[in-house]
C-alpha cells in the first residue's frame, strides 16, 4: 500500500478509536504497530516495538513523572486544596463573585503542587461547588470557574503535561517550568477578570453574602493554611532555577516534603499514605501507557516522513515564522474542542515540533529566554526567538 494512503488512512483510524472512547495510548500503539508492519514488516516492527517499550520502561529520567504524581496525590489526601480555598475565600469572599475569585485563586495555588489540570478541577470541584451552591452562585459560574481555573494546572509548575513535553522533544524541564509561571499568573488574571465582568453585567448569578456569612478568621491564621503549599513550591521550583538540584530530584523532594508535611500536621495516616501510592501507581500506570503509544506513533511519523511533508505543505504556504505559530495555535484551539489536553498534545508534537525547529525558532522553543550573543552563534536564529 502507497504511503500517501497509507498515513491518512491510520491517522483517520486513530481519531476514529479516539472518538470511540477507546484508550488514548492503546490506540496510539496499535496504529503505530500496524502501520510500522506494512511498511518494513511484522518481525522488525515487533521488534521495534519491544525495544521501545522497554527503554521508555526504564528510562531514568521518566522517574521525574511518578514523583511529581506523588506530589500531587500526597498533598491532595492531606487536605491541602480545602486550605487553599479557605484561606482565599477569608480575602475574597466579601467581594461580589468573591467565592468564584477564590476558587480560581485556589486551583492556581494547588496546580502548584499538584501538577495536573484534570485532578485540580476534579479536586477543587468537591471542595468549591457546595459552598457556590450554597450561596445561590448561578450554576454556570460556579462549573465555569472550576472547569476554567483547573486548565490553569498545565501552566503552572510543575505540570506533568510540561514533563511530557519536554522528555518528548528533549527540552529542558526547568526551562519549561519557568516559563510557565508568567503565563499561568496572566491566565489566572483573564478568569478572575471574566468573573469580574460577567457578575458586573448580571448581579443575580453571584449574589453578595451577608455580613454573618463572611469568614471572620485572622488573615495570620489564613496565611498559616497555605505556608506549606507555598513553601514547597519556593523550594521545588526555586531549587530547579537556582541550579541547585535537577528537576527529578527537585520530583523527589518535593513528593517527599509533601509527605513530610502531611505527617507532621497528623492529616495523613498510613491509610491515607497508602491511598496515596496507589492513586500515584495508577496515575503514573495511565501516563507511561500513553507515553509509550506517543513515542511509537512519533516513531510511525518519522518512519513515513510525515512530518516532512506537512513541513513542506506549510513552506509551500510562504508564511512568516510568527504566522506559522498562529496557524498553529488556531489549530490547537480547533484540536482543543475535540480533544483531551494530554491526546492533543502528544498528537500533534512529532508533526508540528519538527517544523517549528525547521523554520529557525530556537532549538528548545522555550520562549522565557533569548540568545543575545552574536548571530553567528549556533544558538542564534534570524527570527530572533
Amino acid at each position: 500500500m502507497s504511503i500517501d494512503l497509507l498515513v491518512p488512512m491510520l491517522l483517520a483510524a486513530l481519531f476514529l478509536l479516539i472518538f470511540l472512547g477507546a484508550h488514548l495510548g492503546l490506540a496510539m500503539t496499535g496504529v503505530a504497530v500496524l502501520g510500522t508492519m506494512l511498511m518494513i514488516g511484522v518481525e522488525p516492527a515487533l521488534s521495534l516495538a519491544g525495544l521501545s517499550i522497554y527503554e521508555t520502561a526504564l528510562s531514568f529520567e521518566l522517574s521525574v513523572i511518578p514523583l511529581f504524581v506523588l506530589m500531587g496525590t500526597f498533598a491532595s489526601n492531606s487536605g491541602t486544596s480545602a486550605d487553599l480555598y479557605d484561606a482565599f475565600n477569608h480575602w475574597l469572599r466579601n467581594r461580589r463573585g468573591g467565592l468564584a475569585h477564590a476558587t480560581l485563586a485556589a486551583c492556581g495555588a494547588f496546580g502548584a503542587v499538584c501538577g495536573s489540570s484534570l485532578a485540580t478541577a476534579a479536586t477543587m470541584g468537591r471542595v468549591a461547588l457546595p459552598q457556590m451552591e450554597k450561596y445561590g452562585y448561578d450554576h454556570r459560574l460556579s462549573t465555569g470557574s472550576i472547569a476554567a481555573g483547573g486548565t490553569i494546572g498545565i501552566l503552572i509548575p510543575p505540570s506533568v503535561i510540561m514533563v511530557i513535553y519536554g522528555i518528548l522533544t528533549e527540552t529542558s524541564i526547568g526551562d519549561l517550568f519557568i516559563a510557565g509561571i508568567v503565563p499561568g499568573l496572566l491566565l489566572l488574571m483573564a478568569f478572575m477578570t471574566t468573573v469580574a465582568i460577567l457578575v458586573h453585567r448580571d448581579r443575580t448569578i453571584a449574589p453578595m453574602l451577608k455580613e454573618n456569612d463572611l469568614n471572620t478568621t485572622k488573615s495570620t491564621s489564613s496565611f498559616s493554611k497555605v505556608w506549606s503549599t507555598l513553601s514547597l513550591f519556593v523550594l521545588v521550583i526555586g531549587g530547579i532555577y537556582g541550579g541547585v538540584f535537577t528537576p527529578t530530584e527537585a520530583a523527589g523532594i518535593g513528593a517527599m516534603g509533601s509527605l513530610l508535611i502531611g505527617v507532621v500536621m497528623k492529616r495523613l495516616n498510613v491509610r491515607l499514605i497508602y491511598q496515596s501510592l496507589l492513586e500515584a501507581l495508577s496515575t503514573t500506570a495511565m501516563i507511561f501507557l500513553i507515553l509509550i503509544g506517543a513515542i511509537l506513533f512519533s516513531s510511525f511519523l518519522t518512519l513515513s516522513n510525515t512530518p516532512g511533508l506537512i513541513g513542506t505543505w506549510i513552506e509551500s504556504l510562504n508564511l512568516t515564522p510568527m504566522m506559522t505559530i498562529v496557524v498553529i495555535t488556531l489549530i490547537y484551539i480547533v484540536l482543543g474542542a475535540l480533544l483531551d489536553t494530554m491526546a492533543m498534545i502528544i498528537l500533534t508534537i512529532p508533526i508540528f515540533f519538527p517544523h517549528c525547529y525547521r523554520i529557525g525558532f530556537r532549538s528548545n522553543l522555550v520562549w522565557s529566554r533569548r540568545c543575545n550573543c552574536c548571530r553567528t552563534c549556533p544558538n542564534h536564529t534570524t527570527n530572533g526567538y
